[in-house]
């Protein structure tokens, strides 16, 4: 009998599936459905039940591998946990993008002595007023890989007054450095809700069709782990995506080549030196997080095909990198004539369908939108009497429990204006085009054109920003790439290197690309899914 792997790939705007040959690797079936945030398991089940629509039958697969770019995309776009840290210890003080930076006495010695008397009473106090704000915490000591004592008595004191989950820094990296020790920590407790859901999200889509066969997850280094080895250790996953590409990129290569997935959410780029992928042990860097976390080499960044668009009453165009929903692809969505105002009215908030009466009744904007429609920002300001600056973070905390979803002009819709996209609907697409066109003093397709041109650009940044980081130290070449073109002189790079596309939407962006850095750009049979192809192939070796 003919047996299966089956590759999963969840990204924050597509849901990938497909069914490979065990025996010869070959691809017999591929499905692409829309993520849905609010229910993952909706997504996830359609891109199964797609697959299953063939001859093959759900006991002939021996197994599921799952990737997701989900963890990399919250850590990009600033989502998920709202998170606390208690630092302990003589340190110099840092900065990691949490809710709270707490600083403590404690720690231990290089030989794991106790270095200071915990400040316990300080940790009961500051949690007094942290409670209501944090939904997990993180924890780190000085030389806590030598002795844990104050990581395990914080915990239990955290328990006793605030029981939500609280992951110490010893359990999670075995590295010295307080900063990136306390990332990976703080990483793990982010992400931890977010993970437990995509996990759980699987399990009820398998179970749906009938599947009951091992499960893989892709972790950041390109190694699978079971589903229990992966829930209290989310933050290895936050590369898991990008595993997958590199697989995937990998085999469609002999020499060197730059690996390119343009996805909806954000742009992930990773180097093949002699047809293997590059591992980082050290720990990946992703955004503003510096980590213990073994990883592909590789880069992410907050661009893609549904970040929004911003239009300035100057003409100015730039891209967010916040992803929102494309007008394209947003059902019920009101003839954008009668709400959009680019630089005011630049997007528009929707409830989630289904949400539970009491849960609308119970918050003052769910309540207004469940009433009224949808509505934009500071439409809902207006009727609620609430500050924007209040409404921003309310808004946020909705998006992220995925009870809104917030609709937005996006590169998604620019293709579509052009007609180079018809996956959704063109006509909300090019009636926002022509809006905004007119605040820039453009014709509609000329400002479409600006934004397929600024998310080249984009892109072009981001492949340099990675390979000068893999030639120099860190960041110091940042300055550089930010001020290569300026009053005095321009610079132009070219790659010695190919691009290999990957995702939906990389032959829309990675020709011009291409062009812009003076390389070539290939795209591998079933580049679309690569992802999904990768975490297949990976499950093979499982």
């Amino acid at each position: 009998m003919t047996t299966y792997s089956l590759g999963i790939d969840t990204g924050g705007t597509y849901t990938d599936a497909v069914l490979m040959q065990t025996e010869n690797g070959e691809v017999v079936a591929w499905s692409k459905e829309r993520t849905t945030p609010h229910d993952l398991s909706i997504g996830v089940g359609r891109a199964l039940a797609a697959i299953f629509r063939q001859e093959v039958k759900p006991e002939n697969v021996a197994r599921v591998a799952v990737s997701t770019t989900l963890a990399t995309n919250a850590v990009v776009e600033d989502r998920g946990a709202r998170v606390g840290l208690f630092v302990f210890g003589h340190v110099r003080h840092f900065k990691l993008p949490v809710v709270a930076n707490i600083f403590l006495k404690g720690g231990h010695t290089i030989t794991g002595e106790e270095d200071e008397t915990l400040d316990l009473e300080g940790l009961v106090d500051t949690l007094a007023g942290l409670a209501g704000e944090i939904d997990s915490y993180a924890v780190c000591g000085a030389m806590s890989i030598k002795n844990p004592a104050h990581e395990l008595v914080a915990r239990e004191a955290i328990n006793l007054i605030d029981p939500k989950p609280v992951f110490c820094s010893h359990q999670v990296s075995s590295h010295p450095g307080m900063l990136e020790r306390s990332a990976t920590a703080c990483l793990h407790a982010k992400l931890m809700p977010l993970m437990t859901e995509f996990l759980a999200s699987i399990q009820r889509s398998m179970l749906a069709v009938g599947l009951f066969c091992p499960v893989t997850i892709i972790l950041g280094n390109g190694r699978g782990a079971d589903l229990e080895q992966v829930v209290d250790r989310a933050a290895v996953t936050m590369a898991s995506g990008p595993a997958a590409t590199a697989r995937f990129g990998a085999a469609a290569v002999q020499g060197n080549a730059l690996v390119v997935d343009v996805g909806g959410t954000t742009t992930d780029v990773c180097l093949i030196r002699e047809g293997v992928p590059q591992l980082n042990h050290e720990g990946c860097v992703i955004g503003e997080w510096r980590t213990h976390v073994e990883a592909v080499d590789m880069y992410t960044s907050g661009t893609g095909g549904d970040s929004q668009v911003v239009c300035q009453r100057d003409g100015t165009i730039s891209l967010k990198k916040t992803r929102v929903q494309p007008l394209a692809m947003t059902a019920n969505l009101p003839d954008p004539s009668e709400w959009l105002d680019g630089e005011f009215e630049a997007c528009l908030i929707l409830p989630v369908p289904g949400l539970d009466r009491t849960l609308l009744a119970g918050d003052q904007v769910l309540a207004y939108l469940d009433r009224q429609g949808p509505a934009t920002p500071r439409q809902l300001a207006q009727q609620t009497g609430l500050s924007l600056i209040y409404l921003e973070k309310k808004l946020e905390r909705l998006a992220f429990l995925q009870q809104i979803v917030v609709a937005g002009f996006t590169p998604t819709d620019a293709l579509h204006g052009l007609g180079i996209l018809t996956i959704g609907d063109g006509r909300a697409s090019c009636t926002a085009a022509s809006i905004l066109a007119q605040q820039a003093g453009l014709t509609a397709e000329r400002f479409c054109r600006h934004v397929v041109t600024e998310t080249e650009k984009a892109i072009e940044g981001i492949l340099l920003t990675y390979l000068c980081r893999t030639i120099w130290a860190g960041d110091q070449a940042v300055p550089l790439l930010d001020r290569r073109d300026n009053e005095l002189f321009s610079m132009h790079f070219s790659l010695k290197l190919p691009l290999i596309g990957i995702g939906a939407a990389a032959r829309c962006f990675l020709p011009g690309v291409a062009q812009r850095l003076g390389t070539t750009v290939s795209f591998p049979r079933y580049c679309e899914v690569g992802n999904a192809v990768g975490a297949a192939q990976i499950g093979l070796d499982a």
